[in-house]
């Protein structure tokens, strides 16, 4: 029974540590997502400002 015991609660302490790498991950992919959407806003902004102050003629 005692074996039992501490056999389930190494496989939850791994479990715990399995959940908390994919949650890791998973933040790191958002943030990746994010960075990339307010760099094209930087970009289409920088875009529009660059073109509205160029003067041609």
């Amino acid at each position: 029974m005692v074996r039992w015991k501490s056999t389930i609660r190494e496989l939850s302490a791994e479990a715990r540590l399995h959940f908390f790498a994919r949650s890791l991950s998973r933040r790191a992919g958002a943030s990746a997502h994010h960075i990339g959407l307010y760099g094209a806003c930087a970009l289409i902004a920088v875009l529009v400002l660059s073109t509205l102050s160029v003067h041609p003629f």
